[in-house]
């Protein structure tokens, strides 16, 4: 049996099952867009259309701020998991993964922030940045749970900074073009079955540990990067009702490079030590995260009520594959692992609408139907049991005056429920080398999400 390889790529493409798009986006950065699932991106109606739509920014005028606040309240659970050792490490008294076989996996609440501000240079030209969170959230097992040999634990954190300036072309048509600079930084904890190598399993590693199970192991790893991208934008007003819009923001290519720290059984400290498996080793992994394409609008059916659609694909397929390096190369098994997800392209559909209720008051609502990239149950990650989810969001804009207002909305996604068939033989990846201990499992989910929000807008 080959030892226990781990992969940053997991992390970072799976970390953010508690962050509710499909993939792994978060799925919302401004609270006036997130009362109307995500529809309203040709509205411009405060700073946060930086993300949405920046030619929007010519919308503005003046000096326009505004700061935003995500509580997410994730729930993804599972059950029915279990897990078997490789052929090759069986036995007649362990050959299945002995641990919990259900439970929850995400934190009960995370705080998600975003800030943006414009400001217009003159008729033609306004500028602005945004400083948002495409990507945050963590997952976590039982240390003894059955899936702990496929990832045992996961972190996700990124912030984008987005400068970008935005150009009035004619009274209906505006471009923006901005950069795109994003530090992701993550972590994993994954176990590892050194038992059954040290008891003769691995002829490289003899050792006196009865099996399977009997001396686990495990890694902490931690990467961070810098990578830069772009974002482009169109807005053409057809006439005084109604609105278009185009928003396009490319890949961004990373290389998180970092740290693996591995804890090992006193048994085999020396063995697995002189095996590659050091105290601290490098790691890195090569990622690209996806492309995107918004096609939105937006029609003034009468004074009061606003309607608001949208409709963007993003290219998932990106993520067919990852390939992690390490410092140290292992016993039998060289430096290098690689991940196969085959995720495919997939898009989001949202409609939503305002009514303006009274000069002070707005109310929003809206709804989305969110595509999973994952293909099927064989190719589902067991840190992301990513499936189709849709989004009922309602809230309001509320105007304590002229220069200030407030939006506010709640948002529940209902997730269809998913099965994980996790499978780290090598035959299943088609290489020599593999991600897990090579333990197949299996376990069904059941997730959803709450998501509430406040964010204040402010004109100078």
């Amino acid at each position: 049996m080959k030892l226990k390889h781990l992969s940053l790529s997991v992390m970072m493409m799976g970390a953010s099952a508690a962050v509710m798009a499909s993939g792994y986006h978060f799925g919302t950065q401004s609270v006036s867009a997130q009362s109307t699932a995500n529809a309203s991106a040709a509205e411009a109606a405060d700073a946060s259309t930086i993300f949405y739509n920046a030619a929007g920014m010519t919308k503005l005028e003046g000096t326009n701020f505004s700061g935003a606040v995500n509580l997410v309240m994730p729930s993804v659970k599972y059950s029915n998991a279990s897990a078997t050792y490789p052929t090759a490490a069986l036995t007649a008294t362990n050959s299945t993964v002995q641990g919990v076989r259900s439970g929850t996996i995400t934190d009960d609440l995370i705080a998600v922030p975003h800030l943006y501000a414009t400001h217009k240079l003159n008729d033609k030209v306004t500028v602005g940045v945004g400083i948002y969170v495409p990507f945050a959230s963590s997952t976590e097992y039982e240390r003894n749970s059955v899936l702990r040999y496929n990832l045992n634990a996961t972190s996700l954190k990124t912030i984008d900074i987005n400068p970008t300036v935005a150009f009035k072309l004619n009274e209906q048509h505006s471009v923006a073009v901005g950069v795109i600079a994003q530090h992701a930084e993550a972590s994993l904890r994954q176990y590892a079955n050194f038992g059954y190598a040290l008891a003769g399993g691995n002829a490289a590693l003899p050792g006196s540990v009865a099996g399977n199970g009997a001396a686990d192991g495990f890694a902490d790893v931690n990467g961070d990067d810098w990578g830069f991208g772009y974002n482009l934008a169109w807005m053409w007003d057809i006439n005084d009702s109604a609105r278009l819009g185009v928003n396009y923001r490319s890949k961004i290519e990373h290389t998180l490079k970092g740290t693996a720290k591995w804890a090992k059984p006193a048994a085999g400290y020396t063995a697995l030590n002189a095996a590659g498996f050091k105290d601290s080793e490098d790691a890195s992994v090569a990622i690209d995260t996806p492309e995107s394409l918004s096609v939105h609008g937006m029609y003034k059916l009468n004074p009061k009520v606003n309607l608001f659609g949208d409709v963007t694909w993003t290219k998932h397929s990106r993520f067919d594959r990852a390939r992690l390096i390490y410092g140290n190369a292992k016993t039998g098994q060289g430096d290098t692992t690689y991940l196969f997800p085959a995720w495919e392209d997939s898009y989001k559909v949202s409609l939503g609408g305002s009514y303006q209720y009274s000069d002070a008051l707005q109310l929003r609502a809206g709804v989305a139907y969110d595509k999973s990239p994952v293909p099927d149950d064989n190719h589902r990650l067991a840190t992301m049991p990513d499936n189709d989810r849709t989004w009922l969001s309602l809230g309001g804009k509320y105007n304590l005056n002229k220069a200030s207002s407030i939006d506010f909305a709640y948002s529940y996604i209902f997730i269809k429920d998913a099965k994980a068939n996790v499978d780290g033989t090598c035959s299943f990846q088609g290489v020599s080398q593999c991600v897990s201990s090579q333990t197949k499992g299996t376990a069904d989910y059941k997730s959803s999400a709450q998501i509430v929000g406040v964010q204040y807008n402010h004109r100078f």
